[in-house]
């Protein structure tokens, strides 16, 4: 089986990512703390939304199980962001796509669309819903590993 292919800028690896989606309150935040965990620490990771949206507790819940946590950091959109410089912009929903095409449209940054499911849709018990938000998790830590994470030594 083929590998994926790692995203590269330059022919390097990207030294600032920006993770994207409608609301930064699921799948952005949990791309930026799962990348902080496995990325170089001079790596800058960043996430934000389209649109304002308010803090998801699931999204604790299952980073709290891998180890990993937000911390303090409350969602925030575009225009909130402190830097605006980024390598590449990874998407993770079709209208966060949409909006970081028209917003590099004149730059040189690389938009790169991930398809990944919103698990605010699931319902069932606490514990279905929570097994939505850890199939997210767990498919943004492979996208993460597969193609941002630098592979030493591999077979």
């Amino acid at each position: 089986m083929e590998q994926p292919k790692a995203i590269e800028h330059n022919g390097k690896p990207p030294g600032a990512i920006l993770f994207m989606c409608g609301l930064n309150t699921i799948r952005s935040p949990m791309a930026e703390a799962i990348a902080r965990g496995m990325l170089p620490q001079g790596t800058y990771v960043a996430s934000a939304g389209v649109r304002a949206g308010e803090r998801n507790p699931f999204v604790d819940v299952v980073l709290n199980e891998i180890g990993l946590s937000l911390g303090r950091r409350q969602p925030q959109t575009l225009e909130e962001l402190e830097d605006d410089f980024f390598d590449v912009i990874i998407t993770l929903s079709p209208e966060a796509h949409h909006a970081a095409l028209e917003l590099t449209r004149a730059n040189a940054i690389d938009v790169i669309y991930w398809p990944t499911i919103d698990p605010s849709v699931a319902g069932g018990t606490r514990e279905q819903i929570l097994n939505a938000y850890r199939e997210v998790r767990d498919h943004l830590l492979g996208m993460i590993e597969s193609r941002l994470v630098e592979h030493r030594g591999s077979l």
